[in-house]
């Protein structure tokens, strides 16, 4: 059964609320590795309400788009704090703003995780733009992953945000493997491949291999056991594919012919598989042209790959990488070069083991179950 809102659109019944004394959070979304590893590992702390499955949604994200973010379903459901993540691109200021209004009807708190300050998504920064600047000033508590993000925040709407670094994406019975299996390679020949991934996925906005490709090609190509695998989608790299770009295809199977690149064309990886993939890569050259933050990068450090990162966004605030100077205005060759040397030299800061994002993980759990419990209590929030 279906309710309708205000404008006779169908609804998704509402949730009924958890029989628990816990803190009940409505997260979107809910089921995203990001928003799960927020919670401690043995399920305690703040309840999350599951995500209302939309009408039309893609087999592999069945929270998009996230219904909660309709204000008809915030007036229907019970819930204590409203946590803003992901999943607002497809909706307008003006849906924002009405889904303000009904938090503030209902006295509920809202919590803004500010991942991306400029969505790697869209290729031009204006509506993303517009939208934070509903989003931040009406949240009662802001959280972003790195000082960096929390100080151009604080330039561009006055507000403070609480820093939490990112919590471990890759299982940690995966981690524990990985560790394992990098140790046996570390024992073996000295003389094994050194493979440099360079990854072009389904080539969203925020991405620009095309500079990075023969630059890694003649860099890779002094250095003796060195492969650079080129892994991207068949949207890509296969004509006739949705988002096909024809001259990327065209030089990737050019220096795939010479021998220079280990070209994987293929569908989306499950986990399993992109975990064994990276697992594979010593180092994994990040194209980023504009973003923020980045998950990719934290899985390569919980799997014991190197990273090197692009200077835009605050990808070296986040974590230890190795940077090279690329943005919207231009790629420093020598730069990614040298990056790239450091690395198959091996002067790369340790990963993290497992207990330490262990560690990590409660530490990051309490951090939002205390912001929770604060506004929850009517306590003034992060930044007021």
């Amino acid at each position: 059964m279906t309710t309708s809102d205000v404008t006779g659109a169908p609804t998704a019944p509402p949730v009924p609320r958890p029989r628990a004394r816990r803190l009940v959070v409505a997260s979107v979304p809910a089921d995203h590795v990001y928003v799960r590893h927020l919670s401690p590992e043995d399920g305690s702390g703040p309840v999350r309400l599951p995500d209302p499955p939309p009408a039309q949604a893609a087999a592999s994200q069945q929270w998009w788009p996230p219904v909660m973010l309709d204000a008809a379903w915030v007036e229907a459901n019970d819930f204590d704090v409203f946590h803003v993540h992901f999943g607002f691109d497809a909706r307008s200021p003006e849906d924002l703003r009405e889904l303000v209004a009904a938090l503030r009807r209902r006295g509920k708190p809202l919590v803004f995780t500010v991942h991306d300050l400029r969505n790697p998504h869209h290729p031009d920064r204006r509506e993303h733009d517009r939208q934070l600047d509903v989003l931040v000033p009406a949240a009662d508590a802001l959280i972003t992953l790195t000082r960096g993000a929390a100080a151009e925040i604080r330039d561009r709407w006055g507000r403070d945000a609480l820093v939490v670094p990112h919590p471990h994406v890759v299982p940690l019975d995966v981690m524990r493997r990985a560790a394992a299996m990098r140790e046996v390679r570390r024992r073996g020949p000295r003389d094994r491949e050194f493979r440099v991934g360079l990854h072009v996925k389904s080539l969203r906005a925020g991405m620009h291999p095309h500079p990075l490709l023969p630059v890694l090609v003649d860099t890779l190509r002094d250095l003796p056991g060195a492969v650079l695998q080129v892994n991207g989608h068949t949207d890509v790299l296969s004509p006739g594919g949705t988002r096909h770009d024809p001259a990327l295809t065209e030089a990737l199977h050019d220096h795939a012919a010479r021998g220079e690149v280990d070209l994987r064309i293929h569908d989306y990886l499950d986990d399993d598989g992109l975990w064994d993939y990276l697992a594979s890569l010593d180092v994994s050259v990040l194209p980023y042209r504009f973003g923020t933050h980045s998950g990719w990068l934290e899985a390569c450090r919980d799997l014991g790959t190197a990273v090197v990162a692009p200077s835009c966004g605050y990808f070296a605030d986040q974590a230890p990488v190795l940077t090279y100077g690329h943005d919207e205005r231009h790629l420093d060759a020598d730069s990614l070069a040298a990056a790239v040397r450091r690395a198959y030299a091996g002067h790369v800061a340790p990963t993290p083991s497992v207990e330490e994002r262990r560690i990590q993980r409660a530490q990051v759990a309490a951090a939002h179950a205390r912001v929770y419990a604060a506004l929850a209590e009517g306590a003034p929030g992060v930044g007021r």
